[in-house]
């Protein structure tokens, strides 16, 4: 069975810092591009950042200075690195996963998230003081 599943979202104060993980199991996520995204409560989904299989990354202008995506394939394994975290950070993040380029991923994906092959089910972030 091929799945994803996210973990290291939890609850953090303004200012710090967190690092997400995406991990697949049941195919190679190095065929796939990657990407993140989250859904803010009362929201719809937006796309973060993306990277392709072979490390190529698009940010999303928004959250450009402060995320960071990466992966290692040799482990299977995704990442968001969010740094300086704001309230308006505090969403549900998911990985997903596709054999798409990146920049329509990570835009289109939000929107259609059907046309992306893989979906993991979510971490939830807090941002509170």
């Amino acid at each position: 069975q091929s799945q994803l599943v996210e973990s290291g979202g939890g609850l953090v104060q303004p200012g710090e810092s967190l690092r997400l993980s995406c991990a697949a199991s049941g195919f190679s996520l190095g065929g796939y591009a990657v990407g993140w995204f989250r859904q803010r409560p009362g929201q719809g989904r937006e796309g973060i950042a993306c990277i392709t299989k072979n490390g190529g990354v698009y940010n999303v202008d928004a959250t450009e200075d402060r995320f960071t995506i990466s992966r290692d394939n040799a482990k299977n394994m995704a990442y968001l690195q969010m740094n300086n975290l704001r309230p308006e950070d505090t969403a549900v993040y998911y990985c997903a996963a596709a054999d798409t380029t990146i920049r329509p991923m990570c835009h289109i994906g939000a929107r259609e998230p059907e046309l992306l092959e893989h979906w993991g089910q979510g971490t939830l972030v807090t941002v509170s003081s």
